[in-house]
Order: C-alpha cells, then structure tokens, then sequence
C-alpha cells in the first residue's frame, strides 16, 4: 500500500448489519461539579446526536457521571467507542459543537494526560502556557497545520481531529513538556506542507530541510554552602574593644600630648613614604633604556 492516509473507508450502514449487537456494551465517565450546568443544558443535545445510532446516554448528577450504552437496535459496533470518546471529551470542558464530531467516521479523539510529565510544579506551568503561547497564537498554530480541534485544561490536552493529526499534536505535546519548544515542531509541519506539493522532492530524504533541535547542558548553579567548621563545645572568643587595642599597643597609659604627638609622627611617616614613591614614579621617565 503506498499511502495509507489517502485510503478511503467504505462508509459502514445500518443494510451491513440488519440482526444489531447481541451483547449489551456501556461506558462511563466521571465529570467535575463546574461542568455540571453546562452538560444540564447540552445533554438532549447529546442524546439526540446518539439515538441516530441507538445508543441511550444517561446523565447522574448526584454521582457526578455520564454513561453510554448499546441497545438490541444498535448496528454499527464502533460507535459505543465513538460516544465513550464524546463523554470523554465533554467532561474535559470541550464544547458539544466540538465533541459530537468525533461520531464522524474519519474523526476520532485523544486525551493527553500531562500532569505526571513533569515533576516540578512551575516548570509544569511554564511548559503548559509556552503549548497555548501568547494570546493562544501557538495553539491556533497546531490547529491550522494539524487539522485538529486542541484543547488546553488542567492536566489534560484534549485534541479531535484526524488520525494523522493527533499523531502529530501528540509529539508536539509530549516534546513540550520536555522542554523541546513547540516552534521546532511547528516549523517542522511547515516546510512538510511545502516539501509535498514539490513533486520532485516526494521519493528524496527530507531530513536536510527539517530543523535539528540541540539540547543545550545548562550549567547548573554552583552552591554557596560554607564547609563546616570542627565542633568545639566552648563559644567563640569575644571580640576586642577599642579599650583592649588601646591597652594593648600602650596608647592607653598616654596622656593626650603625648597621644598627638605619637599621632602627628605616625601621619608625617606616612607623608614621607608617599613622597619618596611620587619621587621614584617620576623618575622612572627619566631613566635610559636598556641597549
């Protein structure tokens, strides 16, 4: 088979199973409390959408669940799979205009769980909010090159779309949260799109054209902890005071003439230390070089 993509699959019809399902199949799902007003007022939406397919849904808002079931009515044995994917993709706050398509036959439905990707609670927030980018531009991106309906919430990603597309929204999924940036993917559908409708390039190795990601080592932070000094069960020393230097160096037992005089020594010592090296600076440009 040279593209599988392309195939078409004969449409499957009420005539090609005129006896039903035998056996009763049901899924259910669990829902948040704030989706609860919403699936309230969308639910005959719901149930008409899926009694074209006999199938019965019902909605438990004291357990907080949806569940789907097949009848003796019921012919086509994929669609119980295709309403456990709607009540799915409802409880994960995607829209009923979005999630009844996934009863198409070339839709279908993927749930990316997140939450366990990335250990580290900010990191995860930062990866999550660089899928959706700023003002959503990077998700509308996905959307546009992958065919597919994506959805950002909480610790999932709900994508509705294609077969091919969600293999490709879950890549780019799953590099985010390890810290490959959307974009290389992005870029990467990009020159795709351009390398098919190019009839020369279709048998040739596309590899040159792609962008090649590098993870790049960061150097981590050095840490600042200072070694441990030996324990010793006495305190440490006090400090000396003024008094102690004083006493120490016999300025203490100086009367205040005395004092000034030693001080006025000191400062004129100091002074002539000062000149002699001003001297010897200045007269360095008046020494003959070496010949």
């Amino acid at each position: 088979m040279e593209n599988a993509w392309k195939t078409e699959i004969p449409e499957f019809r009420p005539e090609d199973n005129p006896h039903g399902l035998l056996e009763e199949s049901s899924f259910a799902t669990l829902f948040p409390k704030y989706r609860e007003t919403y699936l309230k007022e969308c639910w005959p939406l719901v149930q008409n959408s899926l009694s074209k397919f006999h199938i019965k849904a019902d909605l438990d808002l004291l357990e907080g669940s949806m569940s789907v079931r097949t009848t003796r009515k019921t012919w086509d044995p994929a669609s119980i799979l295709k309403a456990r994917d709607l009540i799915k993709l409802l409880s994960r706050s995607v829209p009923y205009e979005h999630a009844v398509r996934v009863m198409e036959d070339d839709m279908a439905a993927d749930i990316i769980k997140i939450g366990s990707m990335v250990r580290n609670r900010d990191k995860f927030v930062k990866r999550r909010q660089r899928l959706i980018g700023p003002g959503g531009c990077t998700l509308k991106s996905i959307e546009l090159l992958t065919n597919c309906y994506v959805l950002v919430q909480g610790q999932t990603v709900a994508a509705l779309g294609p077969f091919k597309g969600l293999q490709q929204v879950r890549r780019i999924v799953t590099d985010t949260m390890k810290n490959v940036h959307p974009i290389y993917n992005i870029k990467a559908l990009m020159i795709k799109r351009e390398l098919e409708r190019n009839p020369k390039l279709k048998n040739e190795n596309w590899d040159r054209f792609l962008p090649n990601f590098k993870p790049k080592n960061v150097p981590k932070k050095k840490s600042t902890k200072k070694a441990k000094k030996p324990y010793t069960p006495f305190p440490p020393a006090p400090a000396e005071s003024k008094i102690d230097k004083l006493l120490e160096s016999g300025e203490y037992f100086l009367k205040e003439d005395e004092k000034q005089k030693r001080k006025k020594k000191l400062k004129e010592d100091k002074q002539k230390e000062a000149k002699i090296k001003r001297e010897a600076k200045r007269n360095m440009a008046f020494i003959p070089p070496v010949e």
